[in-house]
């Protein structure tokens, strides 16, 4: 579908009806995901890259205050001025944020509260959009846009921190009780995809292409060698193999930083994954549940993944491998929208790469770092992306909790190398 901005192009009713649909129905869907939550689940921040869901829902709400309703609707008045430093989360040209890992400490506001701001803001979203002023409604639609697709951010960051959150409680709760069972399926045969060498062309073209993040871009050149590509991400039940032969007691195996951390944290398996008799079981947003051999292997650090490769006699991808690979490709897959909110087993073959949208991020070998000819968006909005350029690695792809809507095969997400509360697994790479 091409992009609301191009619809745009002259102020019109039928177009500013047609954003305030979009708005609400996101806007709607953050509070959707929300709604299972009791009241004491709002306020916990169980890490320092944990934020408590009702953060969540006020610092969505506080990016369209900041950045639509004060520039453009002169009449507009926060419902309370101190929102601006407690829901602020990095933009320093804005204003002195308020610390992100005492965000749990803020009992005040109440949940009510945080919902009434957003009641607020959405009243005045309405009012602006019914009437935008016509010298600005470009700029009015490029930010929208922007915000909606930041609060599709932040809802797949909703479920990563919300079963958290839940995690450490030790009845192991689940935050749904009635999520789509996966179909168990047939494992399929493990093969390798062939890519020739050559010049390829990355990168996302803001001219033809509709919305992406200013960190997709320039579109630009890289010259490949010839690479294989593993059709399908790792599962479980190979991760699990790397495990019982001594994988996480192998220093030869794993980056030194990486080593470091297995020492200090103690890993010694995926994130929520725990022992129970003779078999593995992982926490999951539907509870503790048998881990699924089958089903790609989730929660792993970019430490881990690297490691991984690393034994079974291969690598990760970069990002401009991996992108080769996606493009063409349908972008159908396990996403939010299909309620599993769990990577599943894979449905089905084909000629290209299987399950390479949704199920799991997948970790590139691939430093986060600007392409040819980025520019950062003007002004405070330029912080969005391009300051977190160092000490980060590049995921492709999308995974279980990612809104169909959201994802592109330019869509780069990146996490420090050491993360492994986010649905990251990955997908193996050689030399042809």
């Amino acid at each position: 579908m091409p992009p609301f901005a191009q619809q745009l192009e002259t102020p019109d009713s039928l177009h500013t009806k047609e954003w305030m649909r979009r708005y609400q129905r996101i806007r709607q869907a953050s509070e959707t995901l929300c709604a299972p939550l009791c009241t004491e689940d709002f306020v916990i921040q169980s890490m320092d890259d944990v934020s408590p869901p009702k953060w969540h829902l006020a610092h969505v709400t506080w990016f369209f205050e900041a950045f639509v309703l004060s520039p453009f609707l002169p009449r507009y008045r926060p419902l309370d001025p101190a929102y601006d430093f407690l829901f602020n989360s990095y933009y320093e040209t804005h204003g002195v944020p308020f610390p992100r890992p005492c965000r749990g400490t803020l009992s005040r506001p109440v949940v009510a509260d945080i919902y009434r701001f957003r009641a607020h803001v959405d009243a005045a979203m309405a009012e602006l959009l019914a009437s935008p002023p016509a010298e600005h409604v470009a700029e009015i639609v490029r930010r929208v846009e922007l915000g909606l697709h930041h609060e599709q951010q932040h809802q797949e960051l909703l479920l990563m921190d919300i079963k958290h959150i839940l995690a450490q409680n030790p009845l192991c709760p689940a935050y749904r009780d009635d999520l789509a069972a996966p179909v168990v399926r047939t494992p399929a045969e493990s093969d390798w995809l062939e890519y020739a060498a050559g010049i390829r062309v990355i990168g996302h073209d803001m001219a033809s292409e509709g919305f992406a993040y200013d960190n997709e871009s320039s579109r630009h050149r890289q010259f490949l060698e010839a690479f294989q590509l593993a059709k399908y991400p790792v599962t479980n039940g190979e991760y699990l193999a790397f495990m019982e032969e001594g994988g996480y007691e192998r220093p030869e195996l794993w980056l030194s930083d990486g080593w470091q951390q297995v020492g200090r944290e103690g890993w010694n398996a995926p994130l929520y994954w725990v022992k129970r008799g003779d078999g593995w079981y992982h926490f999951t947003l539907g509870g503790l549940r048998p881990v699924d051999p089958h089903a790609p292997v989730a929660h792993v650090s970019f430490f881990e993944a690297d490691a991984y490769a690393r034994w079974a006699g291969a690598r990760l991808p970069s990002e401009a491998e991996w992108e080769t690979a996606a493009r063409g490709m349908v972008m159908t897959g396990n996403f939010v929208e299909a309620d599993f909110l769990q990577p599943t087993a894979a449905a089905g073959t084909g000629d290209g790469p299987v399950q390479l949208f949704g199920d799991v991020w997948e970790w590139t070998g691939s430093a986060y770092r600007p392409y040819p000819g980025f520019r950062p968006l003007p002004g405070t909005l330029g912080e969005y992306n391009g300051k977190f350029m160092s000490g980060q690695m590049v995921l492709r792809g999308g995974c279980c909790a990612t809104p169909a809507g959201h994802i592109r095969p330019t869509y780069r997400n990146f996490f420090p190398p050491h993360a492994r509360w986010a649905f990251s697994g990955l997908r193996l790479a050689r030399e042809a």
